[in-house]
Formats: structure tokens, C-alpha cells, sequence
């Protein structure tokens, strides 16, 4: 039995560094520009708004874009686990918003589009800093 529980120790901390070790800002770079590079660009809005600075800041913020009001009115802070949630599935954590299209189907994607987005918002920023999301967003989303 103590050999068991120490085998399973091991093959949790093992996931565990694999998982961390896995993250690739500059993969999610190459995978931003090929998949994202449509609509968005890190400094400027286009289809869709600009992302520099995106990270820590309140949804649907950055001057000069027009956001659907189902964005503006999400009262999401992008985070590690809302831009997860986000790139899983945009309709599905916001009904209603104007990005329908699923870029990152697999974890390691967006966990990489997440380091890559995290690098990029770095300094100055132009949206609007939040710091926390709404019990009421939060807690009725999966």
C-alpha cells in the first residue's frame, strides 16, 4: 500500500511539472497570428478590438471598438481562467457576444494563446483595469 500511494505522489507531480513545463508564450504567438491574426492584432482593433494590455482588464474596454452588450454588460476581468473560458467557447460563457468562432480547442492551445496574451499586456495599458469578476457572472457560468 505505501508503494502505491508513493507511485501515485510521484505520477500527480509529475503531471504537475509536465503541465507547467507545457506552457509556450511564443507558441501562442504563432498560434495568435495564425488563428486570431483574422480579426485581431495586438495594437490595433481591426474585426476585433486590439489585445495589448488585455490581460487585467475589464471586458469589452479598449477605446475604440464597438462591443456587442452582452460583452459589455459581462462584468468579466480577463484572467487566466476566463480567457480560458473564453477561447473554449465565446458563446457559451457570453450568449450574445459578437465572437461566435471557436479558435482554441485544446487546453495546451489556449494555455499558450494565454502566456502569449499575458506577455503582450505588459506596461501601459488602455483599457480599463478590473480586479475581480461578479459573483453573478462567475457562479452561472461552468
Amino acid at each position: 500500500m505505501p508503494l502505491l500511494i508513493a507511485a501515485m505522489v510521484f505520477a500527480s507531480a509529475l503531471m504537475s511539472a509536465t503541465a507547467m513545463a507545457a506552457v509556450d508564450a511564443k507558441h501562442g504567438e504563432a498560434l495568435y497570428t495564425a488563428r486570431c491574426g483574422a480579426c485581431h492584432s495586438v495594437a490595433d482593433n481591426g474585426a476585433g478590438p486590439r489585445h495589448r494590455g488585455v490581460f487585467g482588464c475589464r471586458a469589452a474596454t479598449q477605446p475604440g471598438f464597438e462591443y456587442s452588450d452582452a460583452l459589455r454588460q459581462s462584468g468579466i476581468v480577463w484572467d487566466e481562467k476566463t480567457l480560458d473560458r473564453w477561447l473554449s467557447d465565446p458563446s457559451a460563457f457570453v450568449p450574445g457576444n459578437m465572437m461566435v468562432v471557436r479558435l482554441a480547442n485544446e487546453a495546451a492551445d489556449r494555455a499558450d494563446l494565454i502566456a502569449f496574451l499575458q506577455s503582450v499586456s505588459q506596461g501601459e495599458r488602455s483599457c480599463k483595469p478590473g480586479t475581480a469578476m461578479p459573483a453573478a457572472v462567475s457562479s452561472s457560468q461552468p
